[in-house]
């Protein structure tokens, strides 16, 4: 499963980094850092920080593709 986070939305509330620190990690004060290519025991963490993303910047599965047309 593909991710794709829209940086120029993120605003570094880490929400993503609590639920899945495998996959999203914080750079720095606000620089985020995540793994595009979700390993398959994450996909149920990243799911959860999808949902709980406030300004909804992570891209997950088919959306990936939709975001890029």
């Amino acid at each position: 499963m593909q991710i794709v986070v829209d940086l120029t939305r993120c605003q570094g509330y880490a929400q993503c980094v609590f639920l899945a620190p495998d996959v999203f990690q914080l750079h720095g004060e606000e620089g985020l850092l995540y793994v595009p290519a979700v390993p398959e025991d994450q996909l149920e963490r990243v799911r959860q920080a999808v949902a709980a993303c406030p300004v909804q910047a992570i891209l997950m599965g088919k959306e990936v593709s939709a975001g890029a047309e």
